[in-house]
């Protein structure tokens, strides 16, 4: 795994919001990715004042904390509960007097400015978050990929042109790199490299882009003899948008350098090149079981409109020289590109005697 780094001018200086075309919008409802319950980002954003919210450190964690009119927070926390109760359960209603939203949180970095709400539940006071973000067709089809072919499920829901996520927990790749990596030990580490390889195939395979070590989480769990640790994106707006192939491979920001230097110390070339084939492998078999969904899911993609002509022709001439294969010279479009991507991965496996 090669050591350098991809200069961030690579990336656009800001990707637009494209909307949820009619046939994603036919596609989530279909898979019960809709609700009616109107929760609007744009309500959200009418608070009436907010403090900074800060870390235990008291560092500025670039997150507010809302505050609304009472009028408008009765009827916002209503909503909010409800879509928590779709999200987690089955939508009955029967648990909401137990649940209390405990803050709405805005974040003021990045382009996407999410809301992060805080579900309590009253009996035992466990806690957990979701999103609320405004709806763009490159996050929905992110996070619909990320369910079929990645190791991970997840769920979300949309609203007109508002997105609700679930939070996925984990530590954050940058907090982990600074502050726990230096506590593993050969063993976690070398599990770690794995991860991050079999991660970086993953992003590569199905497009997802600018995973810098902010837009992944590290999850460790603790077995009865050891720590093993996996990797989830968790930020999903550039799916197959950019031109660049190095955007969609991890390896080639400077945030992940350490996860690099790592591998190269931890793993030997011919490890390397087994857990991509293991990853490669296991996304094939996910795309061969879930045909018929993610037969509509590409269909809806090859119909939108995700990127720009001249990123969509610089990406389908890069797939071409890196893998060979002649057929991405006969894609149209984005969701062409990775329908190609797919086909690739799973017409190599396929000829592999199982």
């Amino acid at each position: 795994m090669s050591q350098k780094v991809l200069n961030d001018k690579l990336l656009s200086e800001k990707k637009p919001t494209f909307p949820i075309a009619t046939s994603l919008a036919a596609y989530v409802k279909k898979y019960n990715r809709s609700t009616s319950i109107p929760v609007s980002y744009d309500d959200l954003l009418r608070f009436s004042g907010s403090v900074t919210v800060y870390d235990k450190n008291d560092e500025d964690t670039l997150w507010v904390r809302c505050y609304y009119p009472d009028y408008e927070r009765i009827h916002i926390d209503n909503h909010l509960k409800k879509i928590y109760d779709i999200l987690h359960s089955d939508g009955r209603d029967e648990s909401l007097d137990y649940l209390s939203v405990d803050a709405v949180d805005y974040c003021t970095f990045g382009n996407t400015k999410p809301f992060r709400i805080k579900i309590r539940n009253i009996l035992n006071d466990g806690f957990t978050y979701f999103y609320v973000k405004k709806a763009d067709a490159s996050r929905v089809y992110g996070l619909e990929l990320e369910h079929l072919l990645s190791p991970h499920r997840i769920n979300f829901l949309v609203y007109k042109d508002t997105l609700i996520e679930e939070h996925i927990a984990g530590i954050p790749g940058d907090e982990f790199i600074e502050d726990y990596m230096d506590g593993c030990d050969h063993q976690e580490l070398t599990q770690i490299a794995k991860e991050f390889v079999k991660f970086n195939e993953r992003c590569l395979i199905r497009l997802l882009g600018d995973m810098r070590a902010y837009n992944y989480v590290v999850i460790p769990t603790h077995d009865f003899d050891r720590v093993s640790y996996a990797i989830r994106a968790i930020d999903f707006d550039q799916q197959s948008y950019e031109g660049k192939l190095k955007v969609y491979r991890p390896q080639f920001f400077k945030e992940n350098v350490a996860m690099v230097m790592n591998v190269a110390d931890c793993l030997k070339n011919e490890s390397i090149e087994q857990y991509k084939k293991e990853e490669r492998a296991l996304i094939a078999k996910r795309l061969i079981n879930t045909q018929t969904r993610y037969k509509h899911l590409i269909k809806c993609m090859k119909a939108d409109y995700l990127s720009t002509p001249g990123k969509f022709k610089e990406l389908r001439r890069e797939l071409h020289q890196f893998t060979g294969d002649i057929k991405f010279k006969t894609a149209r479009n984005m969701g062409g590109v990775l329908n190609t991507a797919l086909n690739f991965v799973k017409r190599n496996y396929h000829d592999v005697d199982h």
